[in-house]
């Protein structure tokens, strides 16, 4: 029986040629080097905010380590009673303000405020969402969900929210806004009546260094 010579593998689809393992090795390279520039810009603003913390620092609110204040679960749903999140916010700067449904001239008066913050961030507006936690079951008065239209409202267990936001002394989380970064980590808390104008400052600031959001 004549026997068949083994047929020679071609030299290209060797796993030993030099010039086809160079042409791959060069190819995974361009890989990491596109995804290294596309990830750059969001390590270097969450290296900067969150492991950089320079004394120098001029903030108007109080800056807090974000890793120490996740979202937790609220037990947050939607005015209908369907269970929503801040969660649902992730990639969006969030101010947030939590007080009860009566809202009286306090709570109106941070409404206010965060809906002009947002405005005035001109074309950089829509990276930021308002967001109302509401720590009771009352009725929402009308002529406030008109007037701030565009506010997302969370009904949140006020015990769970209790723990969670960090406050002043004598003072309440309803005396405050506060400010939730993108990645959905507690940052920042203004002051009990705070002033318009540095709160536009601090929130400018944030948005001009941040590339996530």
């Amino acid at each position: 029986m004549d026997q068949k010579t083994p047929t020679s593998q071609p030299a290209g689809n060797r796993a030993d040629n030099p010039a086809g393992n160079k042409q791959r090795q060069s190819g995974r390279w361009k890989l990491f080097a596109v995804i290294a520039v596309c990830a750059a810009p969001m390590i270097a603003s969450y290296f900067t905010y969150y492991v950089i913390k320079p004394q120098s620092r001029n903030n108007y609110g109080a800056l807090l380590d974000p890793r120490d204040y996740p979202v937790p679960e609220l037990g947050s749903t939607t005015l209908d009673g369907k269970p929503a999140t801040l969660g649902d916010y992730k990639g969006k700067w969030l101010m947030v303000q939590a007080d009860g449904g009566d809202c009286e001239k306090a709570c109106q008066d941070k409404l206010f405020e965060m809906r002009q913050l947002r405005l005035m961030q001109g074309k950089e507006m829509e990276r930021v969402e308002r967001v109302w936690l509401i720590t009771d079951d009352q009725p929402l008065p009308t002529m406030v969900m008109r007037e701030y239209d565009g506010t997302r409202l969370l009904r949140v267990k006020p015990a769970l929210l209790k723990a969670w936001l960090p406050t002043e002394a004598g003072t309440s989380a309803a005396d405050h806004i506060y400010l939730i970064d993108p990645l959905g980590h507690l940052m920042m808390r203004f002051p009990k009546d705070a002033d318009p104008s540095k709160v536009k400052k601090d929130l400018s600031k944030l948005l001009r260094a941040s590339a996530i959001g």
